[in-house]
């Protein structure tokens, strides 16, 4: 069987996780600010934040940026559920924005579209934030996006959970001008957020992490990440128990400012995850050359099935190769051609439901018309895409594609 994704992992990786067994920490250790270290210097940031998923990421850089009741934050449609549900779970209410029809990007005017509506629909409410999403680990046009939240005070988060290893610039500068931003730099944002799910581009099994250029940011993401809990001794607003009779703060003390939850990641994972972080350049051309054989291979299917639709900057970190398929011209629904090509051992998934067709955001927000996100949803099939794919696997998709689209076009028995 071939998986719509898979993680990449190597004896070496084998080796530190076995080495973090063996030493002290299990849970939170050493290992953790390294692979911190690790992940800033990966991505260009100051500081890196990791935490126990990209779900906890999104929810720790909402609180971080204190949003709460009576804010409103724009998300784009098509995207995971987390991005939404984080930022709502922290208080905010939730307005989402249409995307492009073809790449499922969140565009500058469809920002400005979603900022009308959020003031529209919540004339009181403090519209405080924008979460982008880097889908399929293309990055979404941030200068422009930025100069948008700017002029409007809004904080810009990224959802750069598939875009490790990207990088970005501005689309009126060419590829050759030299000046392109990691994914995670936060030079066009404020906080990025990461996941490290198995079938991303690196691997801890479960993990997520927060990066910024703002120290004041960061220091509140340890907070949210751990209970709300200060143990800094410069912090503490009880003297009297914090310290004792010489002015020693008292070892085993701690403040409660704000009730929080644990997202603390174990030492163990960030072993592996320092481990992955070595190899981040070579996973991520990996996937680029799996994609540009896609792109060759699938070019005589054409139109009914096209590759994914690419934008003009930057250089993505491929974490989904999103086909687009044209079901009618292929004589074949979506769910029966994904049970076809099951059956010829070939995974694939689609990603993702447009989130304002959500029973429960329906249900608080009643039915909404963004017809770009329910195109590139209705089009949308993932195809296997992981970095130790090789050319013989492409091959195996492609032609039981062909298969597909040669079964659907015959006529079939009275």
């Amino acid at each position: 069987m071939i998986p719509y994704g898979r993680q990449s992992i190597d004896e070496d990786d084998i080796a530190a996780v076995a080495a973090a067994l063996r030493s002290d920490y299990l849970t939170t250790g050493p290992r953790v600010e390294a692979f911190e270290a690790d992940l800033a210097q990966a991505t260009g940031a100051a500081h890196a934040v990791v935490c126990n998923s990209g779900t906890a990421a999104l929810y720790i850089a909402a609180r971080a940026l204190g949003l709460g009741p009576g804010d409103v934050a724009i998300v784009p449609s098509m995207t995971f559920l987390a991005t939404a549900s984080a930022p709502f779970l922290a208080g905010a209410e939730i307005v989402f924005a249409d995307v492009d029809p073809d790449t499922g990007l969140m565009r500058p005017e469809d920002l400005e579209r979603a900022i009308a509506e959020a003031r529209r629909r919540f004339p009181e409410g403090r519209l405080a934030a924008a979460f982008v999403v880097h889908l399929n680990g293309q990055c979404a046009d941030m200068p422009a996006l930025k100069a948008l939240c700017d002029a409007r005070d809004l904080f810009l988060v990224e959802d750069a959970c598939h875009a490790l290893g990207g990088a970005t610039r501005r689309a009126d500068e060419p590829e050759a001008a030299g000046r392109e931003a990691r994914v995670g730099d936060t030079r066009w944002s404020h906080l990025a957020c990461f996941s490290f799910h198995p079938v991303k581009t690196i691997a801890m099994g479960e993990g997520g992490a927060v990066t910024t250029q703002d120290a004041a940011l960061a220091e509140a993401l340890r907070l949210h990440r751990n209970h709300g809990m200060v143990r800094d001794p410069e912090r503490w607003r009880h003297r009297d128990m914090g310290f004792d009779a010489g002015g020693e703060p008292n070892p085993w003390y701690y403040e409660l400012e704000t009730p929080g939850l644990n997202f603390r990641v174990p030492d163990v994972l960030c072993a592996l995850g320092s481990s992955q972080l070595k190899k981040l350049d070579r996973f991520v051309a990996g996937r680029a050359e799996v994609v540009a054989h896609y792109d060759r291979a699938i070019a005589g299917l054409a139109p009914a099935i096209l590759g994914p639709a690419k934008v003009p900057w930057g250089r993505p970190a491929w974490h989904l190769f999103a086909a687009r398929v044209d079901w009618a011209t292929l004589g074949v629904e979506r769910g029966a051609a994904m049970r076809l090509l099951r059956a010829q051992a070939v995974g694939t998934q689609v990603h993702y439901i447009p989130l304002h067709r959500q029973p429960f955001w329906e249900r608080r927000y009643g039915r909404q018309d963004l017809s770009g996100a329910e195109a590139y949803y209705a089009a949308a099939l993932s195809l296997p895409l992981f970095a130790a794919m090789e050319y013989a696997d492409v091959g195996r998709v492609v032609q039981s594609l062909e298969k597909l689209s040669a079964g659907a076009a015959q006529p079939r028995s009275p």
